[in-house]
């Protein structure tokens, strides 16, 4: 039996009838959300599904749990699921194909292992691997994921994001890989201040895997971080001296992603730092000073 609901009017109450199930009210409310960026609010979503306020965040709270949907600080948007992550979406193929060359130079440059990754959540999913004589210790594969708090390629695209954000992505997950990983909220936003302040680079020693470390920064675009790019070594792997080369890297795909655009879109109101790309030689000085002292973690 459908369930109504009296809605009164100047006249007499005139009763509307609601989807009778529940797959039909969970298909109303993802019918609402027009593209992959689009972004509603609780009661911009109950307007346009005309569902009561209360069941549609009862019903949106259970599609952001199953993934179909995720909820931030800009409000509800498609989840990893409705945007068909793990293999078959669009943007995914797209950003592979801007970074493939890139990624292939930095590994023969540098002979060590690259990574490509997004985003989801609190964790960064692993779009691209490619490989040096490190790549089969590396305990990384295409299609898996990380923590994104404990990876250089997850503070990187952290950094850029609001605050609110990032507790939502990471406040219910943060949780220790190993010994040095980031196990605390306030630790990780001084760690994500720090990326700012470095213009966007992100470091990691041990902080996921033991004696593995890594150098990344994000690829940013319009509407904030859409990937990051890493370069991995051991422990002792001097990554100080080839973190201009991700850097430029980064800034490379992300042109390619947004032609046009002479800078990617700026960090959070909040932590605002000049654009990151401008790297003078007095920048460089000093942030391989601080590297030498271990400003990095």
């Amino acid at each position: 039996m459908a369930t109504v609901e009296a809605v009164p009017t100047a006249h007499a109450p005139v009763r509307r009838e609601l989807p009778p199930s529940m797959v039909e009210r969970m298909t109303l409310i993802m019918d609402v959300f027009e593209g992959r960026t689009a972004r509603l609010s609780l009661e911009e979503v109950a307007r346009c599904t005309q569902l009561p306020r209360s069941t549609a965040h009862r019903i949106l709270d259970q599609l952001v749990r199953l993934c179909w949907l995720e909820h931030n600080g800009l409000g509800y948007g498609l989840g990893r699921r409705a945007l068909g992550l793990g293999g078959g979406d669009g943007t995914h193929s797209r950003i592979r194909e801007a970074a493939a060359a890139r990624l292939h130079h930095l590994q023969i440059r540098t002979g060590l292992v690259v990574h490509l990754a997004v985003l989801d959540g609190a964790e960064v999913y692993y779009l691209d691997k490619v490989g040096g004589r490190f790549a089969t210790t590396v305990p990384s594969r295409v299609g898996g994921r990380a923590p994104a708090h404990s990876t250089a390629l997850g503070k990187a695209m952290l950094a850029w994001l609001e605050p609110e954000d990032v507790e939502v992505r990471a406040g219910d997950s943060i949780g220790r890989m190993t010994q040095r990983t980031i196990s605390d909220l306030s630790t990780l936003h001084q760690e994500l201040n720090r990326i700012r302040r470095r213009h966007g680079l992100a470091f990691e020693r041990g902080e996921c895997f033991p004696d593995i470390a890594c150098v990344a920064a994000a690829v940013r675009g319009p509407e904030g971080p859409v990937a990051a790019i890493s370069l991995v070594g051991d422990a002792w792997s001097p990554l100080e001296k080839v973190a201009p080369l991700v850097v430029d890297a980064a800034r490379q795909v992300s042109l390619e992603l947004f032609p046009g655009r002479r800078t990617p879109v700026g960090p959070p109101r909040r932590a605002a730092t000049g654009p990151e790309e401008t790297w003078s030689p007095q920048t460089m000085d000093r942030l391989l000073a601080a590297g030498q002292y271990g400003d990095w973690q």
